[in-house]
């Protein structure tokens, strides 16, 4: 029997790994969670107990962390400053001697030192964790989150990536790429530069979401300087925001649009599409009609 914490359970990548997993006898899933009352709604219905834990507060780790096996995590985008919101977090894995650590990375890491992915690995790799590092391309699901409000609000993909292309990928992908790192021992030391099958521009991906949701959808390409403008507007965390400003960044100078077979591979299946990830995400995409 395996007990593997979950942390970032209730959310896009955590919940697919997490129904994957669930009915694997030899599996014992626990989410490491900040609120456990939302978490408990957010994951009703699923086999998952729910731990409460922190990052920035230590103390929830020695709770969190008992009996674990294996820990699955991804960086919470809110946190921008790994020796600070990260390390310790770490240093606590190393003195509970877990099997194998998970985390999603960040495709193009490598060359990207001032990318908090980059200096989490980094300290992975020097603390000696039995590690897996999975490495993705963009989350298709960025845009019925982050992006959701401009494309509902004013059909528009507000997105400084200048004509770059992006590979893509969807969350769901991810959640069952990790499911298969999680269960096979062959895959601990492995960096998985995981992308979709394609590269798209965000006009493509425009052209795309216009013709699956019967609605026109435009991409207006703003400069990555007003795009940061608006989001310190909205309200945006600034450390959130400048990080989002550097990954784009990353994409304009091309280094997002990599096509890799590595998912394919590990599944054993194609990639999701971009047109079958709109198709699934329509409700999310369109106005609700007024009641």
């Amino acid at each position: 029997m395996t007990n593997l914490l979950v942390i970032g359970a209730t959310g896009n990548i955590g919940q697919p790994l997490i129904r994957d997993l669930q009915d694997d006898p030899d599996v014992h899933l626990f989410a490491g969670v900040h609120n456990s009352e939302h978490a408990k709604q957010a994951l009703n219905g699923l086999k998952v107990q729910v731990r409460r834990f922190d990052f920035l507060d230590p103390a929830t780790f020695e709770q969190a962390l008992a009996d674990i096996d294996k820990v699955f995590f991804v960086r919470p985008p809110q946190l921008a400053k790994p020796k600070e919101d990260m390390y310790p977090f770490l240093d606590a894995l190393v003195a509970r001697h877990v099997k194998q650590v998970v985390f999603v990375s960040l495709l193009g890491v490598a060359h990207n030192p001032m990318t908090p992915h980059h200096q989490i690995e980094k300290r992975i790799v020097e603390l000696g964790l039995p590690y897996t590092f999975i490495r993705p391309s963009f989350f298709m699901q960025n845009l019925n989150t982050t992006h959701q409000a401009d494309i509902v609000g004013h059909r528009d993909l507000f997105v400084p990536a200048g004509h770059a292309r992006t590979s893509f990928i969807d969350t769901r992908d991810i959640g069952a790429t990790a499911a298969v790192i999680l269960r096979d021992p062959a895959y601990i030391g492995q960096k998985l530069d995981i992308t979709g099958a394609q590269a798209l521009t965000y006009a493509d991906a425009a052209q795309i979401m216009t013709m699956e949701l019967g609605v026109p959808i435009t991409y207006s390409k703003p400069s990555l300087w007003r795009f940061r403008k608006v989001m310190l507007q909205r309200g945006l965390p600034k450390n959130y925001v400048n990080v989002m400003v550097m990954l784009y960044l990353i994409t304009q100078l091309g280094n997002a649009k990599t096509v890799t077979t590595t998912l394919p591979n590990v599944l054993g299946r194609p990639a999701i599409s971009f047109e079958q990830y709109v198709h699934d995400y329509r409700a999310e995409f369109l106005p609700k009609p007024l009641s």
